[in-house]
């Protein structure tokens, strides 16, 4: 989808068309969501912080984001694609794979079906998509960036080799700025530049991705399209209103993050082998510390335990601007739970879960505001809670 964010705000407010437009926080250190085409003109992107976008762009229009919006839309896009074929694998909210190979008696070619999808959800929707065709993945997924916004390029089978040797190694999928820092000091411009270095150099100096970089300048890539990926993570993380080292009010956030966290494990039906905790200071810094459980768990109470005993190892001389909790490591939270005659904390972990789940009952029916932990109400974590 095309500044998806941004175009739903605009699809759904007209005074927005034609502005320069962001979605995000409208906190000086919020950072930017999506930017509409006429925000990208002055330079804003996605990831930028909200204060240079607008010293970028004067007469810059802030929306606040709608997650649920965007979601439903999302599901409606979904719903499309699907109609064409059964393999698709989304790989975001606005973005998925498809694999049309067996559909051409049904749908026409990759191009045709590729024209009515665009033309169906521009009629749906109102909406615009850019679209890639190609007969390997990554492949498709550069040539959807090609010609945005409301593109479709096709690269053919037989153009693949010249495609990939003129392609600049910045528009290969998952190589980032310092990569490309990296890469270019070994003289290593495009992907045929990759196939001139030998594979023990790119694999000591970025590891398996320096073996996977090979394989793409190789046009290696036999990645099937893979429809319902499970979950592999859940995480919640914030940028703070200032830079802190005070401990009491990281943890107060992490508490808060932890009962995020274990509220999207419920509602998955998941729960988590692995608890991490990661910090960004303010020099940009960004570290990861990770514990993991004796038991799986989708209790806040534990997950917050675990990401609070990783914090208090963490020296703060360096103060910190985002905080965040994660886990991984997700099983079926109908897996059964072996349980210790001897270990008293089981009990407790049980009883915490029940907390948990009626307090999901009352957010539910009544909203999120409608109870919360007096900590976060007002307060300090007491010496329990922590």
């Amino acid at each position: 989808m095309d500044a998806f964010f941004a175009s739903v705000e605009q699809l759904d407010n007209p005074q927005l068309r034609g502005k320069c437009l962001i979605v995000g926080g409208d906190s000086r250190r919020g950072v930017v969501a999506a930017a509409s085409y006429e925000a990208r003109k002055y330079g804003i992107h996605s990831a930028m912080p909200i204060y240079q976008a607008r010293q970028r762009c004067p007469h810059l229009v802030i929306a606040a984001p709608r997650r649920q919006r965007y979601v439903e839309i999302s599901q409606a896009v979904m719903a499309i694609l699907s109609n064409y074929t059964p393999l698709v694998e989304p790989v975001s909210i606005d973005e998925a794979y498809m694999d049309v190979s067996g559909c051409r008696r049904l749908h026409g070619t990759p191009l045709e079906i590729a024209y009515k999808i665009k033309n169906e959800i521009n009629a749906e929707l109102h909406l615009t998509c850019s679209v890639g065709i190609a007969p390997k993945k990554f492949l498709a997924k550069i040539a959807s960036e090609v010609n945005k916004p409301d593109g479709l390029t096709q690269i053919e089978p037989g153009a693949v080799d010249a495609f990939i040797d003129s392609l600049a190694i910045e528009k290969v999928p998952g190589v980032g700025p310092r990569a490309v820092a990296r890469l270019r000091v070994m003289g290593i411009d495009t992907l045929a530049d990759v196939n001139r270095m030998s594979v023990e150099a790119l694999e000591k100096q970025f590891g398996r991705f320096g073996r996977r970089l090979v394989s793409l300048a190789r046009g290696e890539d036999d990645s099937p399209v893979t429809p319902h990926v499970a979950v592999k993570s859940v995480s919640s993380e914030e940028t703070l209103d200032r830079n802190t080292s005070d401990r009491h009010l990281l943890l107060r956030q992490l508490l808060q993050q932890s009962q995020q966290v274990a509220f999207q494990l419920r509602k998955k039906r998941l729960r988590a082998r692995t608890v991490v905790l990661k910090l960004k200071f303010a020099d940009f810094q960004l570290i990861t510390r990770s514990r993991t459980l004796a038991v799986p768990t989708d209790a806040s109470a534990t997950i917050f335990k675990a990401v609070a005993s990783l914090l208090v190892v963490v020296p703060l001389s360096n103060p910190v601007r985002l905080v965040g909790v994660g886990a991984t490591g997700l099983v079926s939270g109908e897996t059964p739970v072996q349980l210790s005659l001897f270990d008293s904390s089981s009990q407790a972990r049980q009883n915490w879960e029940k907390v948990d789940r009626a307090i999901d009952g009352i957010h539910a029916k009544y909203g999120f505001d409608a109870v919360k932990r007096g900590v976060l109400a007002n307060g300090k974590p007491s010496k329990n809670e922590r």
